[in-house]
């Protein structure tokens, strides 16, 4: 019997992926702090995105309204072929397997681990909860930190990162001693 080609709709055709290196601040402020990093960058490898970069770990102050203990800060770089949406969507099944729930803390409050994306390569996004750049970056110490350590010539919106630095206060951040990479 002689065999028939497959239906258009069965052939599978590839399609071109384009890969984005995107830029991750984590922060933590309650309980081990560095084994809560840790432990979020090996679940963030082990979803599939490959981890380019990490920064040295900073020991901040916190910010915002609520009184709360200080925050571990560090920003890691990441490849990956998700859209910003999915990105998103992954970094925050990766904060509830932490026990956040966005829905039920005080804006601004403590938390075991909180992960912004601050790039998506150069794309810029502006949808109600998601903003890339990220729309406060350039005014916080303890992002832009770790992020000139990984991208020192990175400039966004066309101002370098490290020209946005000596802008702002940098009192009581401190570079804590590197913690080994577990992922």
């Amino acid at each position: 019997m002689p065999r028939e080609e497959a239906p258009e709709f069965f052939i599978r055709r590839p399609r071109k992926v384009e890969r984005r290196v995107a830029y991750l601040c984590l922060g933590s402020n309650l309980g081990d702090r560095a084994g809560t990093m840790a432990k979020a960058v090996g679940l963030i490898a082990r979803t599939g995105l490959r981890i380019v970069a990490r920064s040295s770990l900073y020991e901040t102050p916190p910010w915002g309204p609520v009184p709360q203990g200080p925050y571990l800060n560090m920003v890691v770089a990441v490849e990956t072929e998700l859209s910003a949406r999915e990105l998103l969507n992954m970094l925050l099944g990766v904060e509830h397997a932490f026990g956040r729930d966005r829905t039920r803390e005080v804006r601004f409050g403590p938390r075991k681990i909180d992960i912004d994306i601050l790039l998506y390569g150069d794309e810029v996004v502006a949808e109600p909860d998601l903003e890339i750049p990220h729309p406060r970056m350039m005014e916080r110490a303890f992002a832009l930190i770790p992020l000139a350590e990984l991208a020192p010539d990175l400039a966004v919106g066309g101002v370098p990162v490290r020209a946005a630095l000596e802008t702002l206060d940098r009192s009581g951040i401190v570079k804590v001693d590197p913690q080994p990479v577990t992922y």
